[in-house]
């Protein structure tokens, strides 16, 4: 289980990730940090892309329902735009954001932010997905979450694509993709690159 460090009294800030596949409670984990800093009454302020419509226009929700107030932005620059004041920013679906969100978490970590970021680290492929690779490389504290296989019942760290299609983002739920072990996922590929 994650522990917060002593925010008490920090001047200094940092990067935590929350990274895993689909289905493996990211987003649930990024909602329980910052409703434990609204707890703790700090100011917290959460962002999300702003292609990310599936369950809320503004809200964050995570797959069980749980769910929090989120401004969605179009590009990890609103975020500074956004943020001023702020001890602890969340940002969701991170790996939907362009490249310049390690710089922008960057920034606000210089500044005293605690910045709580979730996201894929892989694409449906099983490649390194968007921003995610620079942001776990920056980051003081990661966490890799995973969710169970639907094939087999082993811990699942990829997400596969039930649906033809070879964009790398195509926003989805259970009917597009489901949770795979690394031997399932790979067995998935290769029967597809036979058809």
């Amino acid at each position: 289980m994650f522990l917060e460090p002593n925010v008490n009294n920090s001047k200094t800030g940092w990067i935590e990730v929350v990274c895993g596949s689909m289905f493996s409670g990211k987003t649930e984990e990024l909602i329980r940090r910052l409703k434990r800093a609204k707890i703790a009454n700090l100011k917290v302020e959460i962002f999300k892309p702003m292609i990310d419509t599936r369950y809320h226009e503004s809200e964050v929700v995570s797959h069980d329902a749980n769910s929090i107030m989120s401004t969605p932005v179009s590009s990890s620059q609103n975020i500074l735009l956004l943020s001023s004041d702020v001890q602890v920013v969340g940002i969701d679906e991170a790996q939907f954001f362009d490249d310049g969100l390690p710089e922008v978490c960057d920034r606000l970590a210089e500044k005293g932010v605690r910045v709580i970021i979730a996201g894929l680290d892989m694409d449906f492929m099983g490649r390194p997905f968007g921003p995610i690779p620079a942001l776990l490389a920056k980051a003081e504290y990661i966490t890799k979450v995973h969710a169970i296989c639907v094939r087999c019942g082993a811990l699942a760290n990829h997400s596969y694509r039930l649906v033809e299609g070879d964009s790398k983002v195509l926003l989805g739920e259970k009917e597009s993709y489901e949770p795979r072990c690394r031997e399932c996922f790979n067995k998935g590929i290769s029967e597809h690159k036979q058809k």
